[in-house]
């Protein structure tokens, strides 16, 4: 039987990296943001465009224009998620249909608002990537246009750390480094590997 770990974390906690190391280690991962991604430049196209047609761009859909046109207006984002969401759920269950096909025994399910979209039942246990918010902050702010105010707005549609943490099995502290970040990566492999039994019954 296939084990299902939910992977999330806030905005800069270092949620991809981790992803990152838990692939490094045979892992299989389920990457919504990659997911998004590949259907911006294929599937989803002609649909957002019948809504939003500036985010086209040479047959593409334009992250940076689509997000001035959505970020800050919940309807656009409302219509955008109903043409998006259904998508990103039917290749998440593929994902899933072929872990288990394969017998593998442990998948990383990668989904940044796996607990704001109500999205952890699918999960047999949830990981919470954190660190304190000065590191977070300094994370985010360096980012390309990234501005105090889209920061704010951002953590305001999640769900906030504390809060995760108290739906986490699992929390990997990504403040100390990756190497320190990789070995809690293995130890819940580990842990996976020797206590799997009392997972699937529900406890941890």
């Amino acid at each position: 039987m296939t084990f299902i770990l939910g992977l999330t974390g806030s905005i800069g906690m270092g949620k991809s990296t981790t992803a990152q190391l838990f692939r490094q280690r045979g892992v299989p991962v389920y990457d919504a943001d990659q997911v998004v991604h590949d259907l911006y430049r294929k599937e989803a196209v002609p649909l957002v465009a019948k809504l939003f047609p500036a985010a086209v761009k040479d047959g593409m859909i334009d992250r940076v224009a689509l997000g001035k046109i959505v970020f800050g207006n919940p309807d656009a984002l409302r219509q955008l998620e109903a043409i998006i969401h259904p998508l990103v759920h039917r290749a998440e269950t593929e994902f899933v249909v072929q872990a288990r096909e394969s017998a593998a025994p442990l998948i990383i399910l990668d989904i940044p608002l796996l607990l704001e979209k109500n999205r952890e039942g699918r999960c047999d246990a949830v990981i919470v990537v954190s660190t304190d918010f000065s590191e977070q902050k300094r994370r985010v702010m360096s980012r390309p246009d990234m501005t105090e105010e889209k920061f704010n707005q951002i953590l305001e549609r999640q769900v906030p750390d504390d809060l995760k943490r108290k739906h986490a099995h699992f929390v990997i502290e990504t403040g100390r480094g990756i190497e320190d970040a990789d070995r809690q990566v293995a130890a819940i492999i580990k842990m996976f590997n020797g206590r799997r039994g009392r997972f699937m019954a529900g406890g941890v």
